[in-house]
């Protein structure tokens, strides 16, 4: 099936999605019905429902001194239900705690959500001055090392349709030619490591290779750290330990037969 053919979303269904995802970026802090109405560009009549019933559910909880609504308990217990029995995630965390301990840089998971790059694990740098992001926030593809690298698992002509030759543009730096995009995919393809230089942050770099199994991309993981820390010597110690690492998880992907499935 084409992505042209691919049926419309449901608007409703859409909607409460948009306002779920939208509060996981927020993180403990929330945001109010106006907040809310803006930043998603829907009227507070058709999102005021959605939140009531969400809180009334638990996926939402409402803070009545302060109006702010942020992601509730009951999203923890789904999120539980998705791991349970399931040690990808886990694994892939541990082989994440090693590169960390090796380039004490932040390291991240993500996998391909359309045209954007779905964040899903990040293992913190233990450096005073880091990266800021966030598990559940969306970036354009085309912009990240990460959506380089998971991009590498789609033919060229999925990717023209998919992006439509309209790339997103978030720094000067950005990307936005897409013969240049599929230049650097072609070769990580062919075995090389995706980067990014302030494509997507100011001051940040970031380097990432795709994971496989049974020779198909499911997810992607990256290093990113801050320019001023860029060095010779700091560059090859994340190429290294990524490479590592993508080893390491590609055998026990294909060994206990395992995939992040989202």
């Amino acid at each position: 099936m084409e992505l042209d053919d691919m049926p419309k979303q449901h608007r409703s269904t859409a909607r409460v999605l948009d306002v779920l995802e939208y509060l996981a970026t927020e993180g403990q802090k929330g945001c109010t019905l106006s907040e809310l109405s803006a930043a998603l560009n829907a009227p507070k009549s058709s999102l005021f429902p959605i939140l009531h019933t969400l809180a009334d559910r638990k996926y939402v909880y409402l803070d009545k001194g302060t109006g702010r609504y942020s992601i509730g308990i009951g999203t923890y217990a789904l999120g539980r239900a998705f791991t349970a029995g399931r040690d990808a995630l886990e694994l892939i965390l541990k082989a994440m705690e090693a590169i960390v301990r090796s380039c004490e840089e932040t390291c991240q998971l993500a996998v391909l959500d359309k045209e954007k790059v779905l964040y899903i694990g990040k293992v913190d740098s233990p450096q005073a001055i880091r990266l800021v992001s966030s598990v559940g926030a969306r970036l354009p593809a085309n912009c990240t090392a990460l959506g380089k690298a998971l991009l590498s698992g789609l033919k060229d002509e999925e990717i023209l349709l998919l992006f439509k030759d309209r790339l997103c543009r978030m720094t000067d730096r950005s990307i936005t030619d897409i013969q240049h995009l599929l230049a650097q995919i072609r070769a990580i393809r062919k075995g090389g490591i995706a980067w990014e230089h302030e494509e997507s942050t100011d001051h940040v770099c970031c380097y990432a290779v795709p994971l496989r199994k049974g020779g198909k991309v499911f997810a992607a993981v990256s290093v990113s750290f801050l320019t001023f820390r860029s060095t010779p010597e700091k560059e090859r110690l994340v190429r290294e330990s990524l490479v590592k690492a993508q080893a390491e998880i590609e055998q026990i992907a294909e060994e206990r037969g395992f995939v992040l499935k989202y």
